[in-house]
C-alpha cells in the first residue's frame, strides 16, 4: 500500500497540468523522489521498531517469567540466551530486507562509523529502537502484573554490583560489556560486508548473541543493546530505580565497542580483499564459484 503523499505526487507528475518551462515537472519529479524517500524511512522506522520491540519483549520476558517458573516451566541461562540469540535469527530474516535489522543502537552506530548508513538514517533507527525497547516493557509489565502471587517489579533490567546477579563490579560490567559488544559488531559488520555468505548472516549473528549471552549473563545480564536496557529500566523505575541509574553504562559501553569495530571495516584492517586470492596458479582458484570470497567487479 502506498502512502497518499506518493500517490498525489505521482498523480500530479502525470497530469495535464500546463508547465512553464518545465519547472512543474521538475517541482512534480521532486515531490515524487521525496515522497518516496519518505515511504522508505518510514518502513525502515517500522521494521526497526517491531524487530527491537520482538527482542526486548522475547528476551527480558523469557529471563523473568521463564526465570520466575520451577520444573518444566522454569529455563535457566541457555534457555536465556536462546530467546534473544533466536529472536534475533527471526526478526533478520523478516525485517532484513527492510531495515537490515539493526534493532540495537549500538549496531546502528557501528554500522554508521563503518560507513555504511548516513546520520539521518542513524537517527531515525535510534529513535525506532528506543520506542520499540519501551512498548515491549510496557506489554511485558502488563502481563507480569496479571501474577496472582505478584512479583518482584523485574523486567530483565541490567546492572551490576551487590545484588546484583554474580555481584561484579563496574570495572567487569564495563569491560564485559566493551568487548562483547565489539565482538558482536565483529560479527555483524563481517557477515554482511561484500562478498560474505549473507544468506546464513541471520543465523551467524544469532548464534553470536547466543554464546554472548552465555558468558556474560552473570556479569550484566547482557545487554551489547543500549534500547534493550533503556526500556526495561525507564517503565520499571518505579520498583527498581538503582537500575535507571545504573543505565548509562548500557549506552556508552556498547556504543564504545561499536565504535571500535566500525573503525576497523571503515578503515580496510577487517574489510575484504577486492580479489579472489589465485591459489592454484594459472589464473585458477582454489575457491569455489558459490563461495562467499569477494570478487572484483568488472
Amino acid at each position: 500500500m502506498r502512502f497518499n503523499a506518493l500517490a498525489q505526487a505521482t498523480d500530479f507528475a502525470h497530469s495535464d497540468t500546463p508547465t512553464s518551462g518545465g519547472l512543474y515537472s521538475g517541482l512534480a519529479g521532486s515531490a515524487i523522489m521525496m515522497a518516496s524517500l519518505g515511504e522508505i524511512v518510514m518502513k525502515k522506522a517500522i521494521a526497526e521498531f517491531i524487530g527491537t520491540f520482538a527482542l526486548v519483549l522475547v528476551g527480558c520476558g523469557a529471563a523473568v517469567i521463564g526465570g520466575m517458573g520451577s520444573g518444566a516451566t522454569s529455563i535457566d541461562v541457555l534457555g536465556i540466551a536462546a530467546a534473544f540469540g533466536l529472536t534475533i535469527v527471526a526478526m533478520a530474516y523478516g525485517i532484513g530486507q527492510i531495515s537490515g535489522c539493526h534493532i540495537n543502537p549500538a549496531v546502528s552506530f557501528g554500522v554508521l562509523v563503518a560507513g555504511r548508513m548516513t546520520t539521518q538514517d542513524f537517527i531515525t533507527y535510534v529513535i525506532a529502537q528506543v520506542l520499540g525497547a519501551i512498548a515491549a516493557a510496557v506489554v511485558l509489565y502488563v502481563i507480569l502484573s496479571g501474577k496472582a502471587s505478584g512479583w518482584n517489579g523485574g523486567l530483565g533490567q541490567n546492572g551490576w554490583g551487590p545484588g546484583y546477579l554474580g555481584e561484579y563490579g563496574i570495572g567487569a560490567a564495563l569491560i564485559y560489556e566493551v568487548v562483547a559488544t565489539f565482538l558482536f559488531l565483529v560479527c555483524i559488520l563481517g557477515v554482511t560486508q561484500r562478498g560474505a555468505p549473507v544468506g546464513i548472516a541471520g543465523l551467524a549473528i544469532g548464534l553470536t548473541l547466543i554464546a554472548i549471552h552465555l558468558f556474560g549473563v552473570n556479569i550484566t545480564g547482557t545487554s551489547v543493546n543500549p534500547a534493550r536496557s533503556l526500556g526495561p529500566a525507564i517503565v520499571g523505575a518505579g520498583a527498581k530505580p538503582e537500575r535507571l541509574a545504573q543505565v548509562w553504562l548500557f549506552i556508552v559501553a556498547p556504543l564504545i565497542g561499536a565504535g571500535i569495530a566500525g573503525y576497523l571495516f571503515k578503515s580496510g584492517i577487517l574489510s575484504a580483499d577486492d580479489v579472489v586470492p589465485d591459489r592454484g596458479g594459472g589464473g585458477r582458484t582454489e575457491v569455489p564459484p558459490a563461495a562467499s570470497a569477494p570478487r572484483k567487479r568488472k
